[in-house]
């Protein structure tokens, strides 16, 4: 798909801050379109189907952590979600709504803009390169970065795109500890600014869904002080 063809769907209710927005978008080849109100949101993005939605945290109507956890099993896009820095549980809830990433107000246009082209470089699998490796298997659990999908014991594993990034950054660095510097810059093309909470949210939601035990996980580890580590063996050890 060509940039130009980028379809953004921006939910905020500030009418002068979504304008502007819009105007540097259009500006950088994007199109894009506006929905000031939350209770209208969810249908809109489920209908249009946008390559990717920019939904404010705090709207009239409905708010974006409600929008996002409506929208998220029919909505297969990129969700960068506005959020004022104000408390970081507003991150950590949007990102288990399945919020794909999220940006903090004020925002600055050149930051939103590259954020927001390496959430659709990722969506069309462009981002993480592994050498040749399509499918990876390790028992029960098949990971197939073709299909951007993911099976345990032939079951479908419901996966947001960010989750089914770090899931084959782990897995197809079995056996090999990722620092959270390696992970971050690896999947959002920036450096880790220390304070990012991201990507433990996401391990935390992958595990249940890969049948790791969330408490005392053994197929991706948690190593003090190091990063994750995602265990081949324990993987394969899955019925």
């Amino acid at each position: 798909m060509e940039q130009e063809a980028w379809q953004i769907l921006i939910v905020e209710d500030d009418q002068r801050l979504a304008e502007l927005t819009q105007e540097y978008l259009q500006g950088n080849g994007l199109k894009v379109a506006i929905e000031s109100d939350g209770a209208k949101a969810a249908a809109r993005i489920l209908k249009e189907q946008p390559d990717l939605v920019v939904l404010d945290l705090m709207l009239p109507g409905e708010d974006g952590l409600s929008i996002c956890r409506k929208v998220r099993g029919r909505y297969d896009g990129p969700i960068l979600m506005l959020t004022a820095r104000t408390d970081d549980m507003d991150e950590v809830l949007g990102l288990e709504m399945g919020a794909d990433d999220y940006v903090c107000k004020p925002v600055r246009p050149r930051v939103l803009l590259a954020r927001i082209r390496a959430l659709l470089r990722r969506s069309e699998g462009a981002e993480v390169p592994v050498e040749n490796q399509r499918r990876l298997q390790f028992g029960a659990l098949v990971i197939d970065s073709a299909m951007r999908e993911a099976w345990l014991r032939e079951q479908g594993i419901e996966l947001t795109s960010a989750e089914f990034d770090l899931l084959w950054l782990l897995a197809s660095n079995a056996g090999r500890i990722l620092s959270r510097e390696e992970i971050f810059t690896a999947l959002r093309g920036i450096e880790y600014d220390g304070q990012d909470r991201s990507i433990d949210v996401r391990i935390s939601r992958i595990r249940p869904k890969i049948g790791d035990d969330p408490e005392h996980p053994r197929l991706i580890k948690t190593v003090r002080s190091k990063g994750y580590l995602f265990v081949a063996e324990a993987a394969e050890a899955l019925q």
